[in-house]
């Protein structure tokens, strides 16, 4: 069953953030992820929600996600996205 990373944040620093994004499609693909939204307009709807970016990721599987996630590849990406980000949420889940 496949499974979706589902991620939120505020870009603070573009320059540090278009490297990470330069670097983090072939981690993806090396467990075969691949981008469903990467960005762009968004509205929020219900809840007061106003998300500043968002991306969603399709995994093959729940295992293969959070193999990517916490893979050696990934790890000094994370760091990065992290430091070129502020409010930055993500969960995986399982889907159809």
């Amino acid at each position: 069953m496949a499974a979706y990373v589902l991620a939120e944040m505020e870009i603070t620093d573009p320059k540090k953030y278009d490297d990470y994004r330069r670097q983090v499609l072939a981690t993806l693909e090396k467990h075969g992820g691949r981008f469903l939204v990467r960005g762009g307009r968004s509205e929020g709807l219900e809840g007061g929600w106003q998300p500043s970016r968002l991306v969603v990721l399709e995994f093959p599987s729940y295992e293969k996600a959070l193999a990517w996630y916490r893979s050696p590849e990934y790890t000094p990406l994370a760091a990065l996205r992290q430091e070129a980000s502020r409010g930055g949420r993500l969960c995986v889940v399982e889907g159809v």
